[in-house]
């Protein structure tokens, strides 16, 4: 069976199921969710997509993102995917949501309502090579110089929620 996402409104009210391909080619409005690892020296765990990845292979990009199963808490989504995407487990704060819509070049659009978490690890993760193609850690201050420079080696949600990455961070010290 396809992957479903759940649609929501504008202040995240489940509105029904849809498969995740209908959803992007579609450009519906969607429940997803961002991670955010910073190591104890507070340089962000950051993860190449896989290269075959249906949209933005290989951009460089958060911690791991993805979108909760139908019924399922975003929270424990969030956990859920850490451990598949990149081998992890770290305890999960909330810190905000936005919404972004993007369209890309193969007629996907990515509309998402996404509930961002941040964590605390110096564990290394352990990849899954069908998700992810590499890792590294960077500083916020040369990530958001690279972010200028090289904009295009980066994923869009990345980029559109770079600043209110810095902001939290800087709170949360």
């Amino acid at each position: 069976m396809e992957e479903q996402v759940i649609l929501v409104d504008h202040l995240d009210h489940p509105l029904g199921i849809i498969a995740k391909m209908e959803a992007h080619s579609l450009g519906l409005l969607h429940r997803a969710f961002s991670i955010f690892i910073f190591n104890s020296t507070g340089e962000l765990l950051l993860q190449q997509r896989a290269l075959d990845k249906y949209h933005s292979g290989g951009k460089w990009t958060n911690t791991c993102c993805s979108h909760p199963k139908p019924f399922e808490n975003t929270e424990i989504a969030a956990h859920r995917r850490l451990g598949e995407e990149m081998g992890m487990e770290c305890e999960l704060k909330y810190g905000f949501n936005f919404i972004y819509k993007i369209a890309f070049e193969n007629e996907l659009t990515e509309y998402e309502f996404d509930h961002v978490y941040f964590g605390k690890s110096d564990h290394l993760p352990v990849v899954n090579k069908n998700e992810v193609a590499s890792f590294k850690y960077m500083t916020l201050e040369n990530l958001a110089l690279d972010l200028n420079e090289n904009p295009g080696h980066y994923t869009a949600w990345l980029k559109i929620c770079f600043d209110r990455i810095v902001e939290f961070k800087s709170k949360a010290s």
